[in-house]
C-alpha cells in the first residue's frame, strides 16, 4: 500500500475539527516535522503514532486508515471519491447486501473446493468480491453513524467484541 493514506486522513480530520499540525503533533507525541512529513506522504507513520492518532481522534476515518497501512491493504479503504451523507452510505450498503445475497444464491458452496468446477470457482470468487465490497460499505456506514452521531468507534468496536465474548464466538 502506499505511502500517505494515514496522513491524508489525519489531514482531513485536522481541517474538519479546525487543530493545526503543531496542536496535533502535541496529542500524539511526536514533533511538529515529522507530523508534516507523515501528512505530505514522505514518511510512515509508526504503529505507535497510528495507534496513538486514531485513538486522540476516535474516528473511523483514521483507524481505517492505520488499518490499511498495517495490513498492506488487507483492510477496507477509505473510500474519498463518494458522496458519504449518512443516506447515501445506507443506500448503498443495502445494495451491496443484496448484491451478496444473489451472488450467494448462485454460488455452490456446499462443495469442496475439490469438488467445484472452473465456472463454479467464479461464482465463488463473485461472492467473495461482493462480500468484499458490502464489508466495505457497511464499515463506511458504521464509519459515518460514529461521526454524524457523536459515536465513538473504538467504543462501538470494544462493545462488540465483549458481546461476541458473551456469547462465545470469541475468547
Amino acid at each position: 500500500m502506499a505511502i500517505g493514506q494515514f496522513g491524508s486522513s489525519l489531514e482531513e480530520i485536522l481541517r474538519r475539527n479546525g487543530e493545526t499540525r503543531l496542536q496535533a503533533a502535541a496529542s500524539v507525541k511526536i514533533d511538529n516535522s515529522t507530523l508534516g512529513k507523515i501528512i505530505k506522504g514522505s514518511r510512515r507513520a509508526h504503529k505507535d503514532v497510528m495507534s496513538s492518532a486514531a485513538r486522540h481522534y476516535d474516528d473511523g476515518q483514521l483507524f481505517l486508515a492505520a488499518a490499511g497501512e498495517v495490513t498492506d491493504g488487507a483492510f477496507p479503504p477509505w473510500l474519498d471519491n463518494v458522496d458519504l451523507h449518512r443516506a447515501c452510505v445506507l443506500i448503498k450498503s443495502i445494495e451491496e447486501l443484496k448484491e451478496v445475497l444473489a451472488a450467494g444464491a448462485q454460488a455452490p458452496i456446499s462443495k469442496t473446493g475439490e469438488q467445484i468446477t472452473e465456472p463454479e470457482r467464479q461464482q465463488i470468487k463473485r461472492l467473495l468480491m461482493e462480500t468484499v465490497e458490502a464489508i466495505t460499505a457497511l464499515t463506511h456506514l458504521a464509519a459515518v453513524l460514529c461521526r454524524e452521531y457523536s459515536f465513538s468507534w473504538l467504543t462501538t468496536w470494544k462493545e462488540h467484541r465483549s458481546e461476541l465474548r458473551a456469547k462465545n464466538y470469541m475468547k
